[in-house]
């Protein structure tokens, strides 16, 4: 291995370990439902193993309207169960991980002629507040609302409901997650494909797998399996006879520099198009605009993206409430669409349509609930919430502990390690900052901020990352390709036009020498990455038209 570079000789390293060693736990799938089993397990002295087909977080979990929230809406659908879990777990992020999932203010319209009116929503906010325990609701008049939120002008406003609920990165959060697992022993490798199940005797027993960089082929033995592929799960529960229950659905959203569209809070309403929920709010320095809910019926291996229906009908959310805003396609910096793993029920089937269908109507009304599935000795996780994880992981492991040889008992102890000082120098960043690096590196945060230059302590124009960041995700996060970089290490594809493009040679100085990429390696991942954001990160391209 004395020719290969230091994250290469790593990941050798970790093959070699992947097969030849006998784990207690096998779990596929590096997203939050993946992470949070996986931290469940290592915490208890599981030997545990977890592998990725691409990136972690490249799935949903990077793809979601970065809300850690209770699900207000499920309560209309008799959800309660789903949204006092939500809730609850909403509280405990927030109290251990308070740097990383921040409180959100929402603000909802009441508008006369609308559904579903003061009444019902506040009766509706009251319950949620008694799930959480504290009171964070409140109605306000017309000009109060319009004070919070300048420009807000929906038909017939007549005051506004507000509430709380709570906001995060999510590939950071899966990040943060992960970094525990692996504290406690877990082995997390990304782009190690899970080709098929091992079975013997009928049960599954490990998988035949592929490291999608070399093309090595592989066996990994476990005495229990975990199937967390989220969107992919039906795939893998094939080869145990599962019948499929999932229905892919696709949400998309867009990014908007926060100086278009400026709001302090989430502002949150009822599309009046089809009567589903669409929000726009405040995220690492830019306005989010989601979401739509349609069934998705392209190839999941493939990204998924925005059609210009749902550009269409998420800039009419916006502009019912901000008519004077008048945001335009031209306006938006970047798009992005994931598909969620909904759990189908009964007899609804999937369908098609745009953001204003009622196929798009129907989705939104499926229940995000999980499902932790036992077949042939494969435990199936999927579905669910990224606010619920430590709970979904939890179900999954009680079917799996007996397979596993393992006494598995659901607790209530902390996911994330104590935040530490930094040592002097990097504690004199500004408190803002201080607490970014608190939040996407938790425990480990002064080690891996230790020696960085002032230079690095600044931020990448027009965002709030700083350019640290960049070079602590090359040097110890597992960066593969340059997309692993600038779309999740680091959110600075989505937060800057042309996928932050402008700052590349920068970037290059920074992470090329950690990295240890050459110069034709660099510009080939130069290349795919142009590619890849202007195929599945960009306007619709009959959206392209400026005047627009």
């Amino acid at each position: 291995m004395g020719n290969l570079s230091a994250a290469a000789q790593r990941r050798a390293a970790s093959i070699t370990r992947l097969k030849d060693e006998a784990w207690d736990l096998l779990v596929i799938g590096g997203g939050i439902s993946g992470a949070g089993v996986a931290r469940e397990a290592a915490r208890r002295g599981w030997k545990v193993a977890l592998i990725e087909q691409r990136d972690f977080a490249w799935g949903t979990s990077s793809r979601s309207s970065k809300m850690v929230h209770g699900g207000l809406r499920y309560l209309k659908e008799g959800q309660i169960g789903l949204t006092l879990h939500s809730v609850r777990e909403r509280e405990r992020l927030m109290r251990e991980a308070p740097e990383l999932v921040e409180p959100l203010s929402f603000l909802f319209s009441d508008c006369a002629g609308r559904k579903p009116g003061r009444w019902l929503f506040q009766l509706g906010l009251k319950v949620y507040d008694l799930m959480a325990g504290r009171r964070t609701h409140a109605y306000i008049n017309a000009d109060a609302a319009r004070a919070l939120v300048p420009g807000l002008a929906p038909p017939a406003l007549k005051g506004a409901m507000t509430y709380q609920d709570a906001v995060t990165d999510d590939t950071r959060l899966v990040t943060r997650v992960l970094a525990e697992a692996q504290c406690d022993g877990a082995l997390a490798l990304n782009y190690v494909c899970a080709n098929q199940l091992i079975l013997e005797n009928g049960q599954a027993a490990g998988v035949h797998a592929r490291d999608a960089e070399t093309g090595q082929t592989f066996d990994i033995r476990a005495k229990a399996v975990v199937n967390a592929t989220g969107a992919w799960a039906d795939r893998l529960r094939g080869a145990v006879g599962g019948q499929a229950k999932l229905r892919p659905l696709r949400g998309s959203h867009l990014v908007v520099p926060a100086w278009r569209l400026p709001v302090s809070q989430c502002v949150s309403l009822m599309h009046p198009q089809d009567g589903r929920p669409v929000y726009f709010y405040p995220w690492e320095g830019v306005t989010l605009v989601g979401t739509t809910d349609l069934d998705h019926s392209g190839d999941i291996n493939t990204e998924a993206t925005i059609t210009q229906a749902e550009m269409d009908y998420l800039l009419a959310a916006v502009n019912d409430q901000m008519p004077g805003a008048l945001l335009r396609q031209s306006d938006v910096i970047a798009c992005y669409a994931g598909v969620r793993p909904v759990v189908a029920g009964g007899s609804d089937g999937g369908g098609s349509g745009n953001g204003a269908s009622s196929a798009s109507k129907d989705a939104s009304k499926m229940s995000r609930d999980h499902v932790a599935l036992l077949e042939s000795g494969l435990v199936t996780l999927t579905g669910g919430k990224l606010t619920t994880f430590r709970l979904m992981a939890q179900d999954a492991l009680v079917l799996a502990a007996p397979l596993a040889g393992k006494i598995f008992q659901p607790d209530n102890a902390i996911v994330f390690r104590a935040v530490y000082a930094f040592p002097v120098g990097i504690s004199a960043l500004n408190d803002r900052y201080f607490r970014r690096l608190q939040a996407r590196y938790g425990a480990d945060a002064g080690v891996v901020a230790k020696g960085a230059s002032s230079d690095e302590l600044q931020c990448v124009p027009g965002t709030t990352t700083l350019w640290l960041e960049l070079r602590i995700a090359a040097e110890h996060e597992a960066v593969v390709h340059l997309d692993d970089l600038l779309l999740r290490r680091t959110r600075l594809g989505l937060l800057l036009p042309n996928g932050a493009i402008t700052h590349i040679d920068k970037i290059r100085q920074l992470c090329q020498p950690a990295l240890q990429w050459d110069d034709a390696t660099w510009q080939a991942e130069i290349a795919r990455y142009i590619a890849l954001v202007d195929k599945y990160y960009s306007l619709p391209k009959m959206a392209a038209n400026p005047s627009k």
